[in-house]
Parts: C-alpha cells; sequence; structure tokens
C-alpha cells in the first residue's frame, strides 16, 4: 500500500472514532484492520463492547489469531496504540506485537495527558514493525477529543 491508499482507511478510522461514547479519561479512537489486498478485515472503536475496550483491541477481536490474512494486513488507528494501561492484562501494542501483522498506520501520538510517556510506536518499531504516521490527519482524529483536550 501506498501513503496515498493510506488516508481514505485513517479517514474511516477517524470516522468509526465518532461512535465512540466519550469518557473522561480516555480518548475515542477508531481501528481497521485491512488485508494486502484492500480488503477490510475488521474494524473497532474504543468502548465499542464495553467500558474499557480499546479501538485496536476491538479490531483485533473480530479475527481469528491464525486469520492468514493477518500476515499482510495493515492495522489503522487513528491514536499512537498504548503501551500502558490498567483495565487489561495486554496493551494494543502487545496484542499487535502476538499478531502477524508488520504494519501499523496511525494519525497522532499519544500526548502525556493520560499516560506520561506512551511508547506505543517505539515498541512496535523495535520488534520489526513498520510504522507510518499521517500527520496531515492528526488534527481531524484530535478533534474528536476535543472533550479531553480543552
Amino acid at each position: 500500500m501506498t501513503h496515498a491508499d493510506d488516508v481514505p482507511w485513517m479517514e474511516r478510522a477517524i470516522e468509526l472514532s465518532r461512535k465512540c461514547p466519550p469518557a473522561e479519561g480516555a480518548f475515542s479512537v477508531g481501528a481497521i484492520i485491512v488485508a494486502a489486498d484492500g480488503e477490510e478485515l475488521a474494524n473497532g472503536y474504543s468502548r465499542e463492547t464495553d467500558a474499557h475496550v480499546h479501538a485496536e483491541e476491538a479490531a483485533l477481536a473480530k479475527l481469528p489469531a491464525d486469520d492468514p490474512r493477518l500476515a499482510g494486513a495493515t492495522l489503522y488507528s487513528t491514536l499512537e496504540p498504548c503501551s500502558e494501561r490498567k483495565s487489561r492484562p495486554l496493551t494494543c501494542t502487545q496484542l499487535i506485537l502476538r499478531s502477524p501483522i508488520r504494519r501499523v498506520v496511525i494519525a497522532w501520538r499519544e500526548p502525556s495527558l493520560l499516560v506520561a510517556d506512551c511508547i506505543g510506536v517505539e515498541l512496535l518499531e523495535a520488534d520489526g514493525v513498520t510504522v507510518l504516521d499521517l500527520p496531515e490527519l492528526a488534527t481531524l482524529a484530535r478533534a474528536v477529543n476535543d472533550h479531553l483536550l480543552r
């Protein structure tokens, strides 16, 4: 996939993030998993199935861990995958690293508002995952979280 191919998927992920029930102390995030051939495999958003589920976690949970399409898939997330978490045993970064997904695209890095030093991107890259940042869409992704960022 090229950068131009990534933009519409991230725009769709941002639309998904708007479905999140707003929460004090939690970002509204959308995530989509797209196969190498461009087929959408799964999507999710923060608080989709319970008050603590994260977008990447919700999307990954909709696919079997051994789905062969995941090896060439890209995970789009409107926010950097979490590297620290109180509500679950595994962070979104750990969930991605346990999957065969080797490409992640984000719209913006997690600010130090809720977690002092999110290092999701660094952990992914250290494990050989390609991470692409789409800063031109960061403003749209952040706007969904205005209730936290004021």
